[in-house]
């Protein structure tokens, strides 16, 4: 239905000179015909670092085009839609992180790329969903602070064997010596991922008791600790081309499910998903064609912000 548009987008992005990166959430249409790069958070940071192409579409949401910008200055950051935002980044602002510094002197701040720039740039690191344990390994520091995500970082405390508190639920302040804690924690979450429950899983499991199921480090440490598997939307995607289960299950954001289906017709998956992300929905052929037509929906970063920004996430790709 879409492929005359999406014939017109691949000659637009020729004449432009533009690189097209798709998030694994975009939808089937998008996703199967335009992206010269499809794959996870991490993935597409790597290749907006090195493009040397003078446009980067971003079809993905506001904080990942912001980061390939911060990545890469000197070129045209383009994201195809007016807003495209996320309940991640919405739920903490660089104010929220200064102050956590200053409650906190000297402990090191991992900020889940799922933020914007200005609190990127009050970061000491950046970390993906899946390289999150390992960042907070590389610091070798007794305690870590981790934002924004609740449910990642419950995960990666489980992960790296260390106790969470949450300050905004009224936990004293530390270095008093009454804690035992190893990682601070802040309490956003993934609208999406946060809909998923292990009565989910029951209930799967009763109808289906040989199915595999695969959560995003984004669902709760309970919904996890209950499937089979958790990863990155990156990880996911090798889970599901190596297992030899019968059938599997994916806890994620619905329009992943239809493309890995799409990629994978000889094996059966199993739909539960009901949860589309509405900011990742904005991302349209339409939109992604009037952005190379009008170079519209620009994004800038601030040059303070992008520069302090950048060393964070710098951090992390020379961890990886």
């Amino acid at each position: 239905m879409k492929s005359e548009l999406a014939a017109e987008i691949n000659v637009l992005k020729k004449q432009r000179n533009a690189v097209i990166l798709g998030h694994n959430y975009m939808e089937p249409a998008l996703f199967h015909s335009i992206p010269d790069f499809a794959g996870d958070s991490l993935e597409l940071s790597r290749q907006a670092a090195k493009t040397e192409k003078d446009i980067i579409v971003f079809c993905g949401v506001r904080f990942m085009a912001e980061t390939a910008k911060i990545l890469n200055p000197t070129r045209t950051v383009l994201l195809p839609a007016k807003k495209a935002g996320c309940s991640l980044a919405d739920g903490i602002t660089a104010e929220d992180v200064r102050k956590l510094r200053a409650e906190y002197p000297g402990v090191p701040i991992v900020s889940y790329i799922n933020t914007n720039a200005d609190v990127k740039a009050e970061s000491d690191i950046i970390c993906t969903s899946g390289n999150a344990a390992r960042v907070v390994a590389s610091l070798k520091a007794e305690t870590v602070i981790f934002l924004p995500d609740e449910y990642l970082a419950g995960n990666v405390a489980r992960e790296t064997g260390r106790h969470i508190i949450f300050p905004t639920r009224g936990v004293p302040r530390a270095n008093d010596g009454s804690l035992d804690y190893k990682l601070i924690g802040w309490t956003a979450r993934c609208e999406v991922h946060e809909k998923f429950t292990v009565e989910d899983i029951r209930n799967v499991r009763k109808q289906f008791p040989d199915v595999v199921i695969l959560a995003h480090p984004e669902c709760s440490p309970e919904v996890t600790a209950a499937s089979d598997f958790s990863g990155s939307t990156g990880t996911m995607i090798k889970y599901v081309e190596q297992t030899k289960a019968p059938r599997y299950l994916l806890l994620t954001e619905c329009s992943m499910g239809d493309n890995i289906a799409a990629s994978h017709p000889e094996k059966e998956m199993l739909r539960m998903c009901s949860v589309r992300c509405p900011h990742m929905n904005e991302i349209t052929l339409e939109e992604t064609r009037d952005a190379l037509l009008k170079t519209q929906y620009v994004i800038e970063v601030p040059e303070d912000i992008r520069r302090r920004a950048l060393v964070a996430l710098e951090r992390m790709l020379s961890i990886n």
